[in-house]
């Protein structure tokens, strides 16, 4: 499988990831760069397809990966009635201008 390293080794990679998902499904957007936001992708949309299954093991398997049990209620509780009829796709990158500084290319990363 091929991902994105981001100058971090796995540890680092990993806190950054839950960070990043704890915040998106806070505020349901985030400005980020684009390597970032198109790997953080594949985490958001597996955590809402958890929320559509529903069950403990489901619930158990979120809380493993956010960390942060008020953002898994509140992802289980809106996000099942929000997306039952779409399957898959719940997340949109839109571009913005690059980072000042160092010309990072950003993006915001929002739900559908």
């Amino acid at each position: 499988m091929s991902y994105r390293k981001l100058g971090r080794n796995s540890g680092a990679r990993r806190a950054l990831f839950k960070s990043l998902l704890a915040a998106f499904f806070t505020y349901e957007k985030i400005e980020t760069t684009e390597a970032k936001a198109k790997e953080l992708r594949k985490f958001a949309e597996k955590m809402i397809t958890l929320a559509k299954r529903g069950d403990l093991a489901a619930r158990r398997m979120a809380i493993a990966q956010i960390a942060d049990v008020d953002v898994v209620h509140k992802i289980f509780e809106e996000m099942p009635e929000r997306y039952k009829d779409r399957n898959g796709g719940y997340t949109r990158i839109v571009k913005l201008s690059p980072r000042r500084g160092d010309a990072a290319p950003m993006v915001l990363f929002e739900l559908v």
